[in-house]
């Protein structure tokens, strides 16, 4: 599956995808943003919020909770990185296809994604056991109707960490060896979701 590509183009109100619109009203809409509008601090974003990392196909995708990860600029490109390792679910998703989501949520959500980052969906249905409701984007990528930020990113680089590229000792953090691999993705789109009614 390709996802679209839009290399310098982010604002892209013409192109909002809503092709699915949520009839809880429980559910957010969602206004497309330019990357350069998130505005929130980063370092609580990743750490202290959590997010879902997804992807796959609408008829066959993984989805797994992250606290590592990051958002800025390189390689003149607005970038979100992401982690995952080689035994989680994910990572056959992540490795088949061209493009991955992040999902952030507000907290009230924070159930849901211990549920997702405790349970694997090789084993339950973990989607619909923490409640949340995919949300199939233009690209055929899917991240999550309950979701006040989703960040939609193409694989632009690759590669797992290396004992030998460590400067701290990193047998703490990976007493078993089973380094993460880091997915650089350039975002080619971001929606900000409220609540329906809210007044922006």
């Amino acid at each position: 599956m390709k996802c679209f590509f839009r290399s310098s183009v982010l604002l892209l109100a013409a192109m909002a995808c809503q092709p699915n619109p949520p009839s809880d009203e429980k559910m957010n809409v969602f206004t497309p943003i330019d990357s350069r509008a998130i505005s929130d601090n980063v370092v609580h974003l990743m750490a202290d919020e959590w997010m879902l990392i997804t992807a796959g196909t609408p008829d066959h995708f993984n989805t797994m909770t992250a606290s590592w990860g990051a958002v800025g600029h390189l390689w003149n490109r607005p970038v979100a990185f992401c982690f995952i390792r080689p035994q989680r679910y994910t990572f056959e998703f992540a490795e088949a296809q061209d493009c991955f989501t992040l999902s952030f949520f507000d907290e009230t959500y924070r159930p849901a994604l211990a549920l997702c980052g405790r349970v694997s969906g090789r084993d339950v249905d973990k989607v619909k056991e923490a409640g949340l409701t995919p949300r199939i984007l233009e690209s055929g990528n899917v991240a999550f109707e309950e979701a006040r930020l989703i960040i939609e990113c193409r694989k632009i680089y690759t590669d797992f960490f290396t004992p030998e590229q460590f400067i701290d000792d990193p047998s703490g953090i990976y007493p078993s060896g089973d380094f993460h691999k880091m997915y650089i993705g350039e975002i080619i789109h971001a929606w900000k979701g409220e609540k329906q009614g809210t007044k922006h």
